[in-house]
């Protein structure tokens, strides 16, 4: 079952509104939750692929990060039903720290601040945030993007580390704001923005389903690595433990590189085109040696 952005906007307003009551009545924990309801709530994006997106109209939502929040949760909690609700970079926090999500499956990351606010798995990605730009632009690193128009998702890490550039660097960047992915690249396409700022990961698959993939290139030095997992509420020790260890099982087992090698590697639809992004190094060590590290740890 999906339910639709509208909704879901609804459902912010509401959460936000009675964050304190949807607290109380999700005390016992998520596994309680979810065994009493008969169903687990997954938080998805509707355009931020590989990791999650909507796949035709039928509302289907596919992914790396979908297919591990599936597998963990098929594991953890078979009986259950699975629900998808399509949410935002900006609104998935607040949805789960009200219960109305019980697993945000989108590509979050993890940092000091919002660990404060939720609670992280194991990191199953370690993105690099840098730039897409029109091939034709000769735009190939940062220092040209000084008093251009520069577009980034609301509610994304990409927005603070421009900021943190402007001021480290005595520089201004044009920042556009897009509600999510997909409007954000609109504005490169269309001309309105000289640059893209995201996760590799996400810029490589936006590239790969655009009109006219060959038209663009992701470029520069990166602006930090990010670790990025699932998320879910806070001061829940035993869905926590329970999500990590469905995972570290997967890791051991070599399920979790098939998986990634599946959305990263091999060709995905729509398009049925590759991102060719092999594992990192980074990654394949966290395979070997999981931690639930903030991007804090990283920038050290």
């Amino acid at each position: 079952m999906s339910i639709p952005f509208k909704t879901v906007a609804a459902a912010t307003l509401l959460a936000l509104a009675f964050g304190g009551a949807s607290a109380q009545t999700t005390a016992s924990g998520t596994l309680d939750k979810i065994k009493t309801s008969g169903k687990v709530v997954l938080g998805v994006r509707e355009a931020s692929p590989p990791m999650a997106y909507m796949l035709g109209a039928g509302e289907k939502y596919v992914g790396y990060h979908v297919e591990l929040c599936e597998r963990v949760l098929k594991d953890i909690v078979p009986q259950a039903k699975l629900e998808y609700m399509a949410v935002t970079a900006q609104n998935t926090i607040p949805l789960v720290q009200n219960g109305t999500l019980d697993i945000g499956c989108g590509p979050t990351t993890n940092n000091t601040a919002r660990q404060q606010q939720v609670a992280f798995a194991l990191t199953t990605y370690v993105s690099e945030v840098r730039m897409a730009t029109r091939v034709d632009s000769g735009i190939a690193n940062l220092d040209q993007l000084a008093g251009r128009n520069v577009s980034a998702s609301t509610g994304t890490t990409a927005v603070q580390l421009l900021r943190k550039r402007e001021r480290a660097q005595n520089v201004s960047y044009n920042t556009m704001l897009g509600k999510d992915h997909l409007e954000s690249f609109l504005l490169l396409e269309s001309g309105r923005a000289d640059a893209f700022v995201l996760d590799d990961n996400l810029l490589a698959g936006i590239i790969a389903n655009s009109k006219n993939p060959s038209a663009y290139r992701i470029v520069g030095e990166p602006l930090g690595s990010e670790p990025i997992a699932l998320l879910f509420r806070k001061d829940d020790p035993a869905f926590k433990a329970a999500v990590d260890d469905s995972l570290r099982r997967m890791m051991k087992s070599g399920d979790l590189e098939k998986i990634y090698a599946k959305w990263f590697v091999a060709a995905i639809p729509p398009k049925n085109t590759s991102l060719n992004l092999p594992m990192s190094t980074a990654l394949k060590q966290l395979m070997l040696e999981p931690n639930d590290k903030p991007l804090e740890t990283y920038a050290k």
